[in-house]
């Protein structure tokens, strides 16, 4: 059975976890629904989540004031950057995913679930006749999008090489998950100590983290290669520390734009900067490859814990070690 379009919602989008919305303008978006108060909402544009919200319903992604409507890309959430990231190639910036809309996948090949995980949408992308014009090469990504019974979100995505002429291809990819943060000078990132890094601010030089945990004092730009597949970023006052966790993407990007850059960007508002991180499971460094018939597999795994204190600071961080 085929992909159904964006605008015939199959029927098992109609249950207590899941809500189709229709929305002029492209904006058609399938809620998730958790216990209490949590939920997360995709728009089919995109394939992107823009909002996730905790069981105090409090929203925990950041998504800027001034984010521009489609067809231009929306600024927060969790964009998805594919087959290019940044300007790493001839594509556009981030590449053409997150610029697309995508189709409610009704008959997915069979992934790995956990039974106690209701709420979860499965998503599909392929190439339109333009995109084979800029990017020749035919392809099938799959994305499934689920909230966990404890309100942690997974984002699953697979992509396979359905060239018919014996043709590989490469990419490079990020889920580029912007956080929402209380004030990033008292946010630390912790998990990507000793790393080695390419600073995008000074020509892609490579460097290693020299500190006990990443702090923000100014813009900053760096993809950490061979990252871990844990990282925590701290907020002080907010008393939250979200786990990010990953599978299949090497490296992890940190950025914050600070304010010249916000200033200088249309879609985003001059001090929104001090209100969102950036921490983005990637593989940038070295492109992905894949044959015809091959499939990749990355999987991106959010949660938003308790901080607590002792005598001012952090107790030691269980979370990037449990």
């Amino acid at each position: 059975m085929a992909a159904a379009t964006p605008h015939s919602p199959p029927p098992q989008l109609s249950s207590p976890f899941l809500e189709y919305i229709r929305a002029p303008g492209g904006l058609d978006k399938v809620v998730l629904r958790g216990r209490r108060s949590c939920s997360v909402e995709i728009r089919l544009f995109g394939g992107q989540v823009t909002s996730w919200k905790n069981d105090h319903g409090e929203e925990l992604l950041f998504v800027s004031s001034k984010a521009i409507k489609p067809p231009k890309p929306f600024r927060g959430g969790i964009p998805i950057c594919f087959p290019q990231f940044g300007t790493q190639g001839n594509l556009e910036q981030h590449g053409f995913a997150r610029n697309r809309l995508w189709a409610i996948d009704d008959n997915p090949p069979p992934l790995p679930v956990n039974p106690a995980i209701k709420a979860f949408v499965d998503l599909i992308l392929k190439p339109s006749e333009d995109d084979l014009k800029m990017w020749p090469h035919s392809f099938e990504f799959r994305l499934r999008i689920a909230l966990g019974a404890g309100g942690d979100l997974s984002l699953t995505s697979r992509i396979r090489n359905t060239n018919t002429d014996g043709r590989p291809f490469s990419y490079t990819f990020a889920f580029h998950t912007y956080f929402s943060v209380s004030d990033i000078s008292e946010v630390r990132v912790e998990g990507l100590e000793t790393m080695d890094y390419l600073d995008n601010m000074k020509g892609k030089e490579r460097f290693t983290e020299q500190g006990d945990a990443i702090v923000f004092e100014s813009e900053v730009d760096k993809v950490y290669l061979a990252a871990p597949s844990k990282v925590a970023i701290i907020d002080h006052d907010m008393r939250r520390t979200f786990v990010v966790t990953k599978e299949g993407l090497p490296d992890a990007v940190v950025w914050n734009p600070w304010d010249k850059k916000a200033k200088a960007m249309q879609d985003f508002g001059d001090s929104e900067y001090k209100h969102m991180l950036c921490v983005e499971p990637a593989a940038v460094e070295k492109p992905i490859s894949l044959k015809p018939g091959e499939e990749w597999k990355g999987r991106l795994g959010l949660s938003a814990v308790p901080s607590s204190y002792c005598s001012g600071q952090l107790d030691p961080l269980k979370v990037l070690h449990g």
